[in-house]
């Protein structure tokens, strides 16, 4: 468990496994605070899951009592991306955080432990991108990764341990236009988004006529209309925005197009 005391002598973090019987003790937080909505969503979606199979661990160091880093990753057939990855573990997100812990190896330590859960499957995949809110390719590819799919500013990468189909991206913009006026389509899987949407401006809602679309299975998110999946905003069929923004930016994309003064 994460202990709450801090020690006089400074020890490195440790790695912890998070479960349902732990999760308030080592709340997985990316980094969002855990009184927030967004994180109270994020949890119950995550006891939700780990029957599926999904693991989270955070890097817990016991100086401070404070959680610096984590990881969560699951079963391919259960992946909360648009892509294929059936056989392997796919790594859903991966942070360290703050800039006195990165460039430290914590990182690789924690892909490391994912790798290890990995004996039998045909290997580890992940998306990284160039943009916002996902980890760089950087960090895979020092880690034995290689880029085996790029569609624009992503790239899905494997760790193969066997031989096998490689994972590939899904056809998300085939998806696109099932969605026409104004849609978010998203999940619970980044507490960022879930935040989002807990603080989403009604007015708006009603103004534009916005439907929410909430994918509740990995089987929906898979068949998303991005790869990212978690967060999409789709004005008659084409997206505006493909992961997580602040209401801020939500406002002046809306502004752009002319949805609102």
């Amino acid at each position: 468990m994460c202990a709450r005391k801090k020690e006089l002598v400074k020890m490195p973090p440790r790695i912890v496994d998070v479960t349902a019987q732990n999760i308030d003790e080592c709340p997985p937080t990316c980094f969002l605070n855990p009184k927030n909505e967004g994180y109270n969503i994020k949890r119950e979606w995550l006891k939700g899951r780990f029957s599926e199979g999904l693991k989270v661990k955070v890097l817990y160091d016991e100086t401070d009592g404070k959680i610096h880093g984590f990881i969560e990753y699951v079963p391919g057939e259960y992946a909360w991306r648009a892509v294929d990855a059936e056989g392997y573990l796919f790594i859903h997100c991966i942070g360290v955080s703050p800039n006195s812990y990165k460039q430290k190896g914590y990182g690789s330590d924690l892909i490391r432990e994912c790798i290890k859960d990995a004996d039998g499957k045909l290997g580890v995949a992940v998306v990284a991108s160039d943009g916002p809110f996902m980890a760089t390719r950087n960090l895979f590819l020092k880690n034995g990764f290689a880029i085996t799919e790029e569609d624009g500013k992503d790239q899905l990468l494997v760790k193969p341990l066997k031989e096998g189909l490689l994972p590939k991206f899904r056809d998300y913009r085939e998806q696109l236009g099932n969605y026409q006026g104004w849609q978010i389509v998203y999940s619970n899987q980044c507490p960022w988004v879930a935040r989002f949407i807990s603080e989403l401006d009604p007015t708006i809602v009603d103004r534009l006529e916005l439907t929410l679309t909430q994918f509740e299975t990995a089987e929906q998110a898979q068949n998303a209309p991005s790869i990212y999946a978690v967060f999409n905003l789709i004005h008659d069929g084409t997206a505006l925005a493909d992961r997580y923004i602040s209401q801020t930016r939500l406002k002046n994309i809306l502004k752009k197009h002319a949805a609102i003064a």
